[in-house]
């Protein structure tokens, strides 16, 4: 052999070390993580030993993050003078109430003094510890829906739901999808056809979000297995004070860092387990502001900690620093926060006047960590987890926010795919301005490559640029789309030229990919009844209906396809029930008032238009309706 052909092999050799050395290991100590056996066990057996964990930490907020809605759970104050919600812009009221153990919140519209519009929904789950808010949720057969209004415990008052202020106000139909209930629940058993369908509910975080799958825990102490910790770590189940400190923050701001989550390429937010890398699984962006050291999201605590000198320069500091997640912030001794900045800082570094210091009893929280208002949560202050020196001025707080940039706070090199369904995210979700979009070109535009079609078709979807779309499908089969809402788009766009007929075959995959996608199953009985073909735009409704029987636009369509067979009584029970579960649909109420002319009830005709016209001021279709009726009369 030559000393060249030696050469050669000893650098491969050695390059091959070097990689291994170098390569980091992903794979967690603790053995319930990366064991496929491993599951959950539930709180409850976890009790079963660990009782008093269990008592003091389901007094928590995370505890109490979700329960059934009963009157012990309930923070809210039922005075019949406080209980009523107004929605200006939309016209609308709220009334929560208790009927025996049962709450429900009624929707109503007067007009005078007549009750024009009602619906009533029972509230089956209440969300929230009652240290800020109390929300509520509906369940109808499984579908879960946030209600419009929400308790704020801190102002004592009832006001419309977050999001749903400034005409935002979706009523009964904004949907629990899986990244809400993977934060504010432990993990459900999801029906995976659906949006928001659930099959089983939990009640409340529980110990395995933290500490991980139980079971080979479990099964090890019941065989006998016990591990002196005090000698070393128990690895049959993780516990957090013995991971990393980016390990532990890792855990921590799987949740409590709020922002736009990009889940990577065939993850989902069931599959973040502790002790592991968040960005494996998400990318979570932040937008930030100009003042942004002055402007805060509700649960932002990680990414506020992350701009603190204490965090940066101490490079030691996590969530469990000064936090017990299984005791309350409640019960926590307040000795316990100070005990921690004593960690870092003496008392002689303190350089505010004594006289101050004592009005405060030397809290250092309150001087650096004062409570802040949040501008995503109205009526909520809560503690700022910004370290700093200075406390806000009064004038900054009222400064106006500048979008600036996108940040990453779990990653810094993020691939430019990620970073344009970050802005297109954020469009769609919060804030729908034209430079979110361009972002997202860009950095689209940045990175060409085939599988940023499904990105290419959103993008195009946002701007409402359906022949641009529409160039992207030629070489996409419906049968090969993966993703149900590229499908479902791709045949919106077809709608939206009038190209209904090319529209089927997409929504159709939508549908096959997300059969209990109730909005896609209506947008495909819409196509049906446009293309003629009334008997399965029929039956896809009578479907939607058996699975949720408020369904608005599925009893609106079943309306028009008992019009256009000239049986005017049928099509005027579905609108009237159509009306009373979304009296802000325009059509309805349009084809409403044909239906009581054919059947002969002219006289409840003026109400129905001038409800239309209210909503619509400018529709000239009600107009000439309006003055055909007041032409005709005697």
């Amino acid at each position: 052999m030559s000393r060249r052909l030696l050469a050669v092999i000893f650098v491969v050799i050695l390059i091959g070390i070097i990689t291994q050395c170098t390569k980091k290991d992903t794979s967690s100590p603790f053995r319930n993580i990366d064991n496929p056996k491993a599951e959950y066990v539930g709180k409850e057996t976890c009790k079963s030993c660990h009782w008093q964990v269990y008592e003091t930490f389901m007094r928590t907020g995370m505890g109490q993050s979700w329960d059934l809605a009963t009157r012990q759970k309930s923070a809210a104050d039922f005075d019949p003078h406080k209980a009523l919600v107004y929605d200006t812009l939309n016209d609308l009221f709220y009334k929560p109430f208790w009927e025996g153990d049962s709450l429900y919140i009624l929707e109503f519209r007067l007009q005078g003094s007549d009750t024009i519009h009602r619906r009533l929904e029972k509230v089956s789950y209440i969300v929230g510890s009652g240290q800020h808010t109390n929300s509520h949720i509906i369940d109808i057969n499984g579908f879960l829906f946030q209600a419009p209004i929400t308790f704020y415990t801190q102002k004592r008052k009832w006001d419309l739901a977050p999001g749903f202020e400034k005409g935002m106000n979706t009523r009964f139909d904004r949907k629990i999808e899986m990244e809400c209930m993977t934060c504010h629940n432990a993990y459900p058993e999801f029906d995976t056809n659906s949006l928001n369908k659930y099959v089983k509910v939990q009640q409340g975080i529980d110990c395995e979000r933290c500490h991980g799958p139980g079971s080979l825990h479990v099964a090890e102490k019941r065989q006998g297995q016990i591990i002196d910790t005090s000698q070393g770590p128990d690895y049959s189940i993780v516990n957090p004070r013995r991971l990393s400190i980016d390990e532990q923050n890792n855990l921590c701001q799987r949740c409590h860092l709020q922002g736009i989550a990009v889940l990577n390429q065939g993850r989902s937010f069931t599959d973040f387990l502790p002790s592991k890398s968040l960005r494996d699984v998400m990318h979570v962006f932040m937008p930030v502001y100009s003042g942004a050291e002055n402007h805060m999201i509700m649960a932002s605590h990680v990414e506020r900690m992350k701009m603190s000198a204490c965090f940066l320069q101490s490079q030691k500091m996590s969530c469990i620093t000064c936090h017990n997640p299984h005791v309350s912030v409640k019960e926590t001794p307040r000795s316990q926060y100070l005990n921690a900045c004593a960690s870092c800082h003496s008392s002689s570094e303190c350089r505010e006047q004594q006289a101050s210091r004592t009005t405060v009893k030397d809290d250092c929280v309150q001087c650096h960590m004062p409570r802040n208002g949040s501008i995503d949560i109205p009526h909520v202050a809560v503690t700022d987890h910004y370290i700093r020196a200075k406390p806000i001025t009064a004038a900054a707080k009222e400064e106006a926010a500048r979008f600036i940039a996108m940040k990453c706070y779990n990653a810094d090199d993020v691939p430019k795919q990620i970073r344009a369904r970050a802005f297109l995210e954020f469009y769609e979700r919060y804030e729908p301005q034209k430079q979110f979009l361009d972002s997202a070109a860009a950095y689209l535009d940045a990175e060409d490559i085939a599988e940023n079609d499904a990105d290419r078709i959103r993008l195009h979807f946002l701007k409402s640029n359906f022949s641009a779309l529409l160039d992207i499908v030629p070489k996409i089969k419906p049968t090969g789309i993966p993703d149900a809402w590229t499908a479902y788009r791709i045949g919106e766009a077809c709608m939206a030229l009038q190209k209904n007929q090319e529209a089927i075959p997409f929504l159709e995959r939508a549908v096959a990919l997300k059969p209990l996608a109730l909005d896609f199953q209506n947008k495909l009985a819409t196509a049906y009844a446009k293309t003629g073909n009334a008997g399965k735009a029929q039956s896809i409704c009578t479907f939607i209906l058996q699975q949720h029987p408020r369904f608005a636009m599925a009893h609106f369509t079943l309306g028009v396809l008992a019009m256009q067979s000239s049986d005017f009584t049928l099509a005027l029970s579905h609108l009237n029930t159509a009306r009373n579960c979304d009296p802000n649909h325009v059509q309805t109420l349009i084809n409403l008032a044909v239906c009581l002319y054919q059947t002969g009830q002219k006289k409840s005709i003026p109400s129905v238009l001038q409800q239309a016209i209210k909503l619509e001021p400018d529709n000239q279709q009600i107009r000439g309706m309006l003055n055909d009726l007041n032409s005709s009369q005697p």
